[in-house]
């Protein structure tokens, strides 16, 4: 039985830009990769392009295992610093491991581009302007995602006591000038939890 309305179509969502330029932009530097091979191929021997695809994954491999062996030490020696009550420093170990580690994917993937690019993010200067510029895009996209409803939410899982226990409730801080040190806020205050 039939009542003549027409039941609406299910509304597909818009996707995203990135969803529509990842896999057009992975073709094209996958087609690129194929045809810059096949040229260094023309233009010498097969066993000129093996080699460098076989020095790729070589050097890749030994950068994945420095980034890693890299990571694991700085790991120890804050836990260490930590068991003994002393503030972990950031030591010239604790950057880059990410970077390098990426450098080496890079490497150990079959192509020239990808090669260049991981050469490229081994060279100290590049590695931190990429790091300077990763970590701009990190604090601007918290900010914003902190002004939205979530914000006070973000901003509670923050309040952390020194020995790592989290504190649920509010801070609130006297304001200067206010008078007396002994200023209590209206309405009610959240339970402390320990």
């Amino acid at each position: 039985m039939t009542t003549g309305a027409q039941t609406p179509h299910p509304v597909r969502p818009r996707r995203s830009r990135l969803a529509t330029a990842l896999p057009l932009g992975v073709a094209a530097w996958l087609v690129l990769e194929v045809w810059l091979l096949t040229m260094v191929a023309g233009a010498s021997n097969g066993l000129v392009v093996l080699l460098v695809l076989v020095a790729g994954l070589v050097l890749g491999s030994v950068v994945v295992k420095r980034a890693g062996r890299r990571a694991f030490k700085s790991l120890t020696e804050t836990l260490q610093q930590q068991q003994n009550g002393a503030a972990p420093a950031p030591g010239p170990n604790s950057e880059g491991n990410g970077l390098m580690m990426l450098a080496g994917l890079l490497l150990i993937i079959p192509g020239l581009v990808s090669d260049a690019l991981g050469l490229l993010l081994l060279v100290p200067p590049v590695q931190k302007a990429v790091s300077r510029y990763a970590e701009r895009t990190f604090e601007r996209k918290l900010r914003e995602a902190t002004r939205g409803p979530l914000g006070d939410a973000f901003q509670q899982a923050r309040i952390h006591r020194p020995d790592g226990k989290v504190v649920q409730g509010e801070v609130i801080r006297d304001e200067p000038g206010s008078g007396s040190g002994d200023h209590t806020p209206e309405g009610p205050r959240p339970p402390l939890t320990r």
